[in-house]
């Protein structure tokens, strides 16, 4: 076979696919051309990463194991996307991950790229026992408050799961009115696969309001700012004035 043939052939290997990335590397090994040596070295980098991920993953699931073996079922993570910015509503998500499964790659919506959120989102929506999306439109957040109405979509995302949890682990938040066992955990999207997920699902169905509302606005840049207050979007604020979407109590000194 030709050099670009088993190049072609790591390309074509999922890179979490494990035993495919081992069985290339034990096929090529031996091989000595220097174009095969250097795609086999690759192949290892790419099954050294996969090993570093899935112990990553596991240590994302430490909450989900400890409350597991006091007997909870039905561990829920909530997380929010969009207290930030400008214009748009804020969104949240409540997400009950199946209990033996590992799902790779979860994290901060921040630090996933938006190709592998998005990868990550399907996969997500297909696994979980249950999910809901809650959100807090710009006029409830000018009428009540962001933090409000962000605890607002948080009830609403809870109470909306088909699947009741046994407890909720909240991303450094303890949303009032709600009768179910929470744990606020600081940097919780980093720390459990649970809020992870819901940070992701919150983000990329945030981020699709924002792309529909970028066709009826196109001169804010709202499928590029997502509604934050970046240079481009304050200046057509001055420039056009806002939008039935804009924050009213957030844009008060471009107005």
């Amino acid at each position: 076979m030709g050099i670009a043939d088993i190049k072609q052939e790591l390309k074509n290997i999922d890179c979490t696919d494990e035993s495919a990335l081992i069985n290339f590397i034990n096929c090529y090994e031996t091989d000595e051309r220097a174009g095969v040596i250097s795609t086999v070295n690759s192949a290892k980098k790419k099954l050294d990463d996969l090993h570093k991920e899935i112990e990553r993953s596991y240590k994302m699931l430490s909450f989900e194991r400890k409350y597991y073996e006091m007997g909870y079922q039905y561990i829920c993570g909530i997380d929010e996307v969009g207290r930030g910015p400008l214009a748009g509503p804020v969104v949240t998500c409540a997400v009950i991950l199946p209990k033996d499964e590992t799902i790779l790659y979860l994290n901060d919506s921040k630090q996933v790229s938006k190709k592998k959120r998005e990868e990550l989102y399907e996969i997500i929506l297909d696994k979980a026992v249950a999910y809901s999306i809650g959100i807090s439109s710009e006029e409830v957040i000018d009428d009540i408050n962001i933090l409000q109405a962000t605890y607002q979509a948080m009830r609403m995302s809870i109470d909306n799961l088909k699947v009741k949890p046994d407890i909720l682990l909240n991303d450094a938040v303890k949303i009032p009115n709600v009768n179910i066992h929470q744990v606020p955990i600081i940097k919780g999207d980093t720390l459990s696969a649970s809020i992870a997920a819901a940070s992701i699902v919150a983000k990329v169905t945030r981020d699709k309001i924002m792309q529909e509302y970028d066709s009826l606005y196109p001169e804010y840049g709202f499928a590029d700012n997502v509604g934050y207050g970046s240079a481009k979007h304050i200046e057509a604020i001055k420039k056009y004035g806002p939008t039935p979407i804009h924050r009213k109590t957030f844009i008060k000194n471009f107005v």
